[in-house]
C-alpha cells in the first residue's frame, strides 16, 4: 500500500465533511432570507428548499425539521452578537463601542445579527420552550463572557472594573444592545451623531453612579 492509498480515506472524509458544511450553510442562508421575509411560521420547508435551489428531501438529510433549522439559525445569530461584543475595546470608551454596534445589522454580508430576526426570535421564545431555552443559555453565556471582559485590565483591552460592578453593568449593556436592535428596525435612519452623543452623555453617568454605589 502506498502513502497516497493510506491517505485517501482521510482525504475523502475531509471532502465529504466540507460538502456537508457547505450544504448546511446554503440551507441556513436560504432559511434566514425566508424567515426575514416571511417570519418563522409563514416560511415553509418548501419555500426554504426553493430559495436554496435544492429539493426538500435533500434538506431533510441535514435538518430533521423546520424547528431544527430555526434553532440552528438562532444559534448562528446569537453567536454573531457574541462576536460583535468581543470586539469591544477598553482602550476606547463603551459608548463608542455601542454606537458602532448600531447599524451593522443592516449589512447584507450575513456577518451581523439581523434586527428583524432578533425580534422574531424574541417573539418566538414566548411560544416555543426550546427556543426560549436556547436564547436563555446564550444570554447567560454572553453575560458571563462580558463580565470577564469588564474585569480585565485596560492593558488587556478590558475596563478594569471590580467584580462587584461587572454583573450589573453587563446586564445594563445587554439591555442597551437589545434596545438598539429594536430601534434599528423601527428607525433605521436614526441620526448616528445623535445616537453617539446620547450614549456619550448618559452612559458615563450610569457607570459613575454604579461606581459610586
Amino acid at each position: 500500500m502506498t502513502d497516497s492509498d493510506s491517505l485517501s480515506p482521510c482525504v475523502d472524509q475531509t471532502k465529504a465533511q466540507s460538502r456537508s458544511e457547505a450544504q448546511r450553510a446554503r440551507i441556513l442562508a436560504a432559511a434566514e432570507k425566508c424567515f426575514v421575509d416571511r417570519g418563522f411560521h409563514a416560511a415553509s420547508m418548501a419555500t426554504i428548499a426553493e430559495t436554496a435551489q435544492m429539493s426538500a428531501g435533500l434538506i431533510y438529510r441535514y435538518f430533521s425539521s423546520k424547528s431544527e433549522i430555526i434553532l440552528a439559525i438562532i444559534d448562528q445569530q446569537l453567536e454573531m452578537v457574541r462576536n460583535e461584543m468581543r470586539q469591544f475595546d477598553g482602550t476606547k470608551d463603551l459608548a463608542h463601542d455601542l454606537s458602532e454596534f448600531f447599524g451593522k445589522n443592516q449589512c447584507p454580508n450575513g456577518k451581523h445579527l439581523n434586527a428583524a430576526l432578533f425580534l422574531e426570535m424574541s417573539a418566538e421564545a414566548s411560544r416555543d420552550p426550546d427556543i426560549a431555552t436556547s436564547i436563555h443559555a446564550s444570554d447567560t453565556a454572553l453575560r458571563k463572557e462580558f463580565c470577564e471582559w469588564l474585569g480585565r485590565s485596560r492593558d488587556e483591552n478590558g475596563l478594569g472594573l471590580p467584580p462587584s460592578q461587572t454583573k450589573e453593568i453587563a446586564l445594563m449593556v445587554q439591555l442597551i444592545v437589545d434596545g438598539l436592535k429594536a430601534r434599528e428596525l423601527r428607525e433605521p435612519d436614526l441620526d448616528r451623531d445623535l445616537l453617539n452623543r446620547t450614549l456619550k452623555t448618559f452612559l458615563p453617568l450610569i457607570l459613575r453612579d454604579q461606581a459610586a454605589g
